[in-house]
């Protein structure tokens, strides 16, 4: 086997005939675009603004709707400033009984506006966050059955109460045989929202006969006198909230809107966002309600790859409309430190083969062939980043790195590993040997391989066991490969 003096002797005839000094002597790169500490992306409040006054997500119980229909899942109602409608998959079509926006207690609704007295036409509430209707007996104006039907509704805190006349479906169809209306919100609504007046054909026509026209009679609103925060959504945790001011901050992704004020949704939209090429995936939503003269108007979900704090929740509105309700939420990584940044043994330059939360090792003879350095250059972001291959470009050993404690992970649980890997400092001929694998519990689920000349975003999909292990295994003689920001999240 060569001496470790002849590997020396060899990395310096290879320093001396390509000019490249390795990373472990603070080498400048031949290729590759280095760090990514740059600015990022700031949230497009313009857009957003722009966009709440185009959609409409105001509706209350049609004419023809049945009583009781099943709340319909969340809807999108606009994505990055285009109109669009489509629902978000398994969010909030399955909540527990505390998973509703504001859940509600049992009991504590009070008036916030009456209706017009009997024999006068009225108007019902076209709200944002409409969830479904009842009736109720109509011997008597009946709300106290209206407040008990909504307090069993996951989210509702506000009911609608109305007499529809003229209404076929309700007077002669549906089994309930009642015209006294009851319908739910998850939004508080108040009477300059009471804009359906009716004026619909319900009842058949028969010969020249005039047909009646629907019109409402007695709309009432109640809502409930206080409101608690939403549960937490799994996998993530609450950052600030709620504040009156949205975040404006890097690392923005995009937004969109849905139909009622859910961060189930949101954290299902962040999930599924997909990739940025330059920050990677979501990592951190805003959800915030927007109000446009005084009146509930958008639910927004704004999405960063990089996670924001309240410090950044700088904007209250603009013009006629309003921030309420903001809360931001931070998506958990099961992995500590997996930008490396736990390391910081210098101030400037330098390296190591472990620290308190990652171990690299190198095979028998081999010399730094797993490191982590403290080198912003040479990061992805922040100040420190992985290396596999020999830190001084003396050996083609293959080394290894994993954390230095086990995951957290539950089993069954579906997770995804992501982050970014870096071949390209000695060049496109010396990194088209470079290669890294990604390992499992001891097998390889993913990896990257070759010359890359831009920081490659890697996502691996992996199924929990529990207390599972992940590691990273590479080496090609100066084929180095750079990791960094690597999270691993519950799917």
């Amino acid at each position: 086997m060569p001496s470790p003096s002849r590997f020396f002797a060899l990395a310096a005839l290879l320093v001396s005939a390509t000019a490249l000094v390795p990373p472990g002597r603070q080498g400048v790169p031949v290729a590759g675009p280095g760090s990514s500490n740059t600015s990022a992306p700031m949230t497009d409040n313009l857009l957003i603004v722009k966009t709440a006054s185009e959609v409409d997500q105001k509706s209350g119980p049609s004419v023809d709707a049945p009583p009781n229909a099943s709340i319909p899942p969340t809807s999108v109602t606009a994505v990055d400033g285009t109109l669009t409608n489509t629902t978000v998959a398994d969010a909030g079509s399955s909540r527990r009984r505390d998973a509703g926006w504001l859940s509600m207690r049992a009991s504590g609704f009070e008036k916030l506006f009456d209706g017009l007295p009997i024999g006068q036409h009225d108007a019902s509430i076209e709200g944002t966050a409409y969830l479904t209707y009842t009736v109720v007996n109509n011997a008597t104006y009946n709300v106290q059955a209206c407040l008990d039907w909504c307090a069993g509704i996951d989210g509702c805190v506000f009911v609608n109460v109305f007499y529809e006349f003229n209404n076929f479906l309700l007077d002669f169809v549906f089994s309930e045989k009642s015209n006294l209306k009851c319908a739910a919100y998850g939004d508080i609504h108040t009477a300059a929202e009471k804009t359906n007046f009716g004026g619909q054909a319900s009842y058949p026509q028969v010969g020249n006969e005039t047909v009646p026209l629907t019109f409402i009679t007695q709309s009432s609103g109640w809502g409930l006198d206080s409101l608690v925060d939403p549960t937490t959504p799994a996998g993530y945790e609450l950052v600030f909230g709620p504040t009156d001011g949205a975040n404006n901050a890097p690392g923005y992704m995009g937004f969109a809107f849905i139909d009622k004020y859910d961060v189930d949704a949101c954290a299902q939209l962040c999930n599924t966002r997909g990739v940025d090429p330059v920050g990677g995936g979501c990592a951190y939503f805003n959800i915030w309600r927007a109000l446009v003269d005084g009146l509930p108007t958008t639910y927004t979900c704004s999405m960063y790859y990089l996670v924001a704090d309240e410090s950044t929740a700088v904007n209250f509105g603009q013009g006629d409309l309003l921030v309420t309700y903001s809360r931001g939420y931070r998506r958990i990584s099961v992995l500590p430190d997996g930008g490396f940044e736990g390391y910081t043994g210098c101030s400037t330059f330098c390296f190591t083969a472990s620290y308190s939360n990652w171990i690299g090792t190198s095979p028998p003879s081999g010399n730094w062939d797993a490191t982590v350095f403290f080198y912003p250059p040479y990061a992805h972001t922040g100040h420190s980043v992985a290396l596999l291959t020999s830190a001084d470009g003396v050996d083609s050993k293959i080394g290894t790195l994993t954390p230095a404690k086990k995951l957290g992970t539950e089993v069954g649980t579906n997770y995804v590993i992501q982050g970014f890997f870096l071949s390209a400092f000695g060049g496109a001929q010396l990194e088209a040997n470079a290669k890294v694998d990604i390992l499992w519990n001891g097998v390889r689920v993913g990896g990257t391989s070759g010359f890359t000349p831009a920081w490659k975003f890697v996502e691996v999909p992996v199924v929990g066991t529990g207390n599972d292990t992940l590691t990273f295994v590479g080496g090609s003689v100066q084929a180095w490969t750079f990791i960094d920001d690597v999270f691993i999240y519950a799917a």
